[in-house]
This record gives C-alpha cells, structure tokens and sequence, in this order.
C-alpha cells in the first residue's frame, strides 16, 4: 500500500512541475517587461556602447526594475513614443538573440522610467519604478 501512495505522489509531483514550466512559459512568452540576458544584448548611450560591465549593471537594474504600468499608444502617435520631445537621452538596448530581435529605449526620470519595446512593426510603451535604473550612470574609465 505504501508503494502506491509513493508512485502516486511522484506522478502528482511531476504533474505539478510540468504544469508549473508551462504556466512560467506562457507567461514569459507574453510578459510586457521581459527579462534580457547580458549576453544577448548591446546597449548605447548619446551613440556611444557601453563597456561590458555597465552594461551588465543595466541589464540586472532593468530585470530587477518593478512594473508600473502599461502606457496605451495610439494608431498614428508611435513616433512620438520613440522620438520624443524631451531632453532626456535614452539608454538603447538592442536584443540579439536565436529568435528575436527587438529595441528598448529607456528613458529615465526623478520618479520613474519609460520604456518602449519595439520589435518587427510593433511598438509597446510601458513605465518602470527602479531606483537604480533612474539614477543609472556610466562609470568613467581613467
């Protein structure tokens, strides 16, 4: 009898795992603020690239930032979400991987940090809370 409740509860187990890798895929596959992999990415400030370790530093500000919002874009304004008129300079990560291939502009204020995500023709815009990211600076090299 014990043997059965043994074999039945490793069945459950695995049954619970699967369903949990599932649910963590689809939600990541869908997730507005995705996470990005140092490796797979290039960043650029006012034209020039990062060093490898500031931009290891944004990348983990940026996996780590909190969502706040999602910022609706309207048919005919995308320009405006990715130029826009304002004197702040992005930070500009372009991601290169197996399957994708996709831009993050960040714009850091005092209280928070916009972000569009272009990739293919769509544009999505949405605001992160990260302390870090907001007060990010370049590291100067003697």
């Amino acid at each position: 009898m014990d043997d059965y409740f043994d074999r039945n509860r490793y069945t459950l187990y695995i049954y619970i795992e699967s369903t949990s890798r599932l649910v963590e895929w689809l939600m990541n596959r869908f997730a507005i603020h995705s996470k990005i992999d140092p490796n797979d990415i290039t960043v650029t400030f006012n034209g020039k690239r990062l060093e490898e370790e500031d931009k290891n530093r944004l990348s983990d500000y940026f996996n780590e930032a909190q969502f706040v919002k999602r910022n609706h874009i309207f048919p005919g304004t995308e320009e405006s979400f990715l130029h826009p008129e304002t004197a702040v300079i992005p930070f500009i990560i372009n991601v290169q991987s197996r399957k994708k291939e996709m831009n993050f502009y960040l714009y850091p204020y005092d209280d928070h940090v916009d972000v569009v995500k272009q990739w293919k023709k769509k544009i999505i815009s949405f605001t992160l809370s990260s302390e870090p990211l907001q007060n990010f600076s370049i590291s100067e090299k003697a």
